[in-house]
């Protein structure tokens, strides 16, 4: 006989709100406001061992289990239709070692809480573009962002792991401890696993060199070439990404762009501050320069500068896919689709993910794509439900005119729910080692509400 709701609410410390409990709307929801579903109990997790309840819950009654840290997936998989969500938000501790250059983090700590909490010893490791994304997440899945190509991925600088395994054993992974474990952690997603704490390596990041340069669409075709052939050597210190963007009403944009469609590059440059100039000078001159915001700034600044156009609330539909070279056919997908983004929310980046990121074998984490040179998102983000056949049309028709000309499988982080088919396609010579650990650590597939590997 499972486990009941208030048995339930007996062995937790934080709160267990359930439909007819004040806050329930609140809980239920995540940050994309086209999934609309209703677990049985939301648990405001305290700890691990809150965690480890909702996950004897869910076993013990045969119901869908939901591991939410920052809320940001596109598919939902943070909440579920009448299962229990372990809602790991409360979790946000970081501690740093500054003398080991660590970071001990809670599982449900964003991108805003740990920079904030390394940036006071000048230390940082790769996280994503946006403060508000979990660490747990964006990590499980690789963790692309703007230090990749100096650090190389979240994944690649993940330590050790506190893990509630589907049985209940809470255990370590790490070098030495469940080493299978680690190695599956470290791009193969929530499908092991709810993970209630994360510890990172660190490196010296704190003043950047970066920003936005926006460039005129007539000029799309050189950026995005001028950019393919800078990047391929460019020193590993310069994070840089070209994006397709309609402006925003920023002071430093001439007013009649605003709700103009861009091609951008944002750039960041974490070697010596007084190099910055010169390190990004070349960038700039890849066409002439309709508007910018590029400076010194804390690295923490940029990771958060475009939280602003990504609110919980939005309607999401996101495609990706892996590319080992932005050859001139894939640039004329992007030409044609790129310019049509709807709405400001809405953007295409295309992230570089050489240098130290073509440093790992391909078998050495889970994450598999390592001779990929380029990892695309087309991210459809829009406030008005009304506008989601067509604007899910746009993501979809953009995908499958840049898919011929990229790699089979793309980045778990950026998947839809509906790409479930290309999970296999997604880890390559990876999957059947991620089978058989998953088959070890949870062989009934609790931990399935991800891009699933089935055991």
């Amino acid at each position: 006989m499972g486990m009941t709701i208030e048995q339930l609410r007996e062995q937790v410390r934080g709160p267990v709100i359930t439909p007819p409990d004040a806050g329930y709307e609140a809980a239920r929801r995540v940050h994309n406001a086209m999934i609309d579903l209703h677990p049985a109990a939301v648990v405001r997790c305290a700890n691990a061992g809150d965690v480890r309840a909702a996950v004897t819950f869910a076993r013990q009654n045969g119901v869908d289990l939901a591991v939410r840290g920052g809320g940001h997936s596109v598919p939902g998989f943070g909440t579920c239709e009448g299962g229990v969500v372990a809602d790991l938000s409360g979790m946000r501790g970081v501690r740093v070692d500054g003398e080991r250059r660590t970071a001990r983090a809670e599982g449900g700590a964003t991108w805003g809480d740990f920079n904030a909490a390394t940036h006071a010893y000048g230390l940082a490791t790769t996280g994503g573009i946006i403060s508000t994304t979990g660490i747990g997440g964006l990590t499980l899945g690789g963790g692309i962002g703007y230090l990749a190509r100096g650090l190389g991925l979240s994944c690649d600088n993940l330590i050790s792991a506190d893990v509630v395994l589907a049985s209940g054993d809470v255990v370590v992974a790490d070098e030495q401890r469940n080493t299978d474990l680690l190695w599956a952690l470290r791009g193969g997603g929530g499908n092991f696993g709810a993970v209630t704490s994360f510890e990172y390596r660190l490196s010296p990041v704190s003043e950047i060199y970066g920003g936005p340069i926006f460039f005129d669409l007539e000029h799309a075709a050189d950026v995005l070439r001028g950019f393919r052939d800078l990047i391929a050597d460019a020193p590993e210190q310069l994070g840089a990404f070209p994006a397709f963007q309609i402006a925003p009403p920023l002071p430093f944009i001439p007013e009649q762009r605003h709700g103009v469609p861009h091609i951008a590059v944002v750039t960041c440059w974490s070697g010596p501050v007084e190099e910055g100039p010169a390190a990004v000078a070349a960038l700039r001159d890849l066409a002439p320069v309709a508007a910018e915001h590029v400076g010194p700034m804390p690295y923490p600044a940029l990771n958060a500068a475009f939280d602003a156009l990504v609110p919980p609330g939005l309607q999401h539909y996101w495609k990706a896919n892996f590319a080992t070279e932005l050859s001139d056919e894939m640039i004329a997908a992007h030409l044609q689709h790129g310019p049509q983004v709807p709405v400001v929310n809405s953007t295409v980046h295309i992230y570089p993910i050489n240098g130290a990121c073509h440093r790992v074998a391909p078998g050495e984490t889970a994450f598999a794509y390592r001779d990929a040179s380029f990892a695309t998102v087309i991210a459809g983000m829009w406030p008005d439900p009304t506008d989601n056949e067509a604007n899910i049309s746009w993501v979809r028709d953009y995908y499958a005119a840049t898919a011929p000309h990229s790699e089979e499988g793309g980045y778990v982080n950026f998947m839809a729910a509906d790409d479930q088919n290309r999970v296999k396609a997604n880890y390559r010579e990876n999957y059947d080692r991620l089978a058989e650990t998953k088959r070890r650590y949870d062989p009934h597939n609790l931990f399935r509400l991800n891009q699933n590997i089935v055991p």
